[in-house]
C-alpha cells in the first residue's frame, strides 16, 4: 500500500502507454506479411483473379455480341438499300447472307469486347494486390488505387481529352471505394482484422477510459 507522505512519481518516469502503443502497431505493420492476412474475399489470389477475368470476359463477349450484331444488321441494311432483291429467291439469299454477316459481326465484336474486359478487371485485381504487398496491409486504399490506376489506363487506351478523363478518375475513385470499403466490411464480418478499423477501435476504447476514469476521480 503506498504511503501518504510518500512523493509522487515524477511525470517523467511514468510510462506512457499510448506512445509504446503506438509504437508497437507500427513495428507490426512494418515487420507484417500481407500474405498472412486472410485472403480478400476468403479466394486466395489466383482463384480470385482467375474468377474475376471469367466473369468478366463472359460479361464482355455477351454485350459484344448484341452491340456487333446490332451494329452489322444495321450496316448491313445502309449498304444494300439500293439493291433490293425482287424475287423469292433473292430474298431468301439476301436473309442468308445477312444472318451469316450479323453472326460474324456480333463474334468478332464480342471476343474484342471480352479481351478487353478481362484485361482491364485482371489488370484491377493485380494492381490491388500489388499495393497490399506494397503497404503490408489489406484495406480499401489498395483498392482506390486500383480504380484510379485502371481509370487512368483505360482514359488513355481511348484516348480520352482531360475533361473525360478527369470524369472517369472520378468514376474510378467511386468504384474504388465502394469496392474497398464493401470487402472491409465483409472481412470485418467474417471477425478478420482490417488496420484502419481496428486502430480507430483502440482509440476510441482509449478516449472512453480516459472519460470514465476522469469521471471516478472527480
Amino acid at each position: 500500500m503506498t504511503s501518504p507522505n510518500q512523493e509522487p512519481q515524477p511525470a517523467s518516469s511514468i510510462p506512457n502507454f499510448e506512445s509504446e502503443e503506438l509504437q508497437q502497431i507500427s513495428r507490426t505493420r512494418r515487420t507484417r506479411n500481407p500474405s498472412q492476412d486472410p485472403p480478400r474475399l476468403s479466394l486466395p489470389w489466383g482463384l480470385r483473379l482467375t474468377a474475376a477475368i471469367t466473369l468478366a470476359s463472359a460479361t464482355g463477349l455477351g454485350l459484344g455480341i448484341s452491340q456487333g450484331s446490332r451494329t452489322t444488321a444495321l450496316r448491313f441494311r445502309a449498304e444494300n438499300a439500293h439493291r433490293q432483291p425482287t424475287t423469292a429467291t433473292g430474298w431468301y439469299l439476301y436473309h442468308k447472307s445477312k444472318n451469316y454477316n450479323v453472326m460474324f459481326g456480333g463474334i468478332t465484336q464480342g471476343l474484342k469486347t471480352a479481351g478487353r474486359f478481362g484485361a482491364f478487371v485482371g489488370g484491377f485485381y493485380t494492381v490491388e494486390e500489388a499495393v497490399d504487398r506494397l503497404r503490408g496491409t489489406k484495406d480499401f486504399m489498395s483498392t482506390v488505387v486500383a480504380g484510379l490506376g485502371i481509370a487512368g489506363a483505360f482514359s488513355v487506351w481511348n484516348r480520352f481529352p482531360v475533361h473525360t478523363a478527369a470524369k472517369t478518375a472520378k468514376t474510378g475513385l467511386i468504384l474504388g471505394l465502394a469496392y474497398g470499403f464493401a470487402q472491409d466490411a465483409m472481412a470485418m464480418l467474417r471477425g478478420h482484422r482490417v488496420s484502419y478499423a481496428a486502430f480507430i477501435a483502440d482509440r476510441m476504447k482509449r478516449i472512453a477510459g480516459r472519460r470514465g476514469e476522469g469521471r471516478r476521480l472527480e
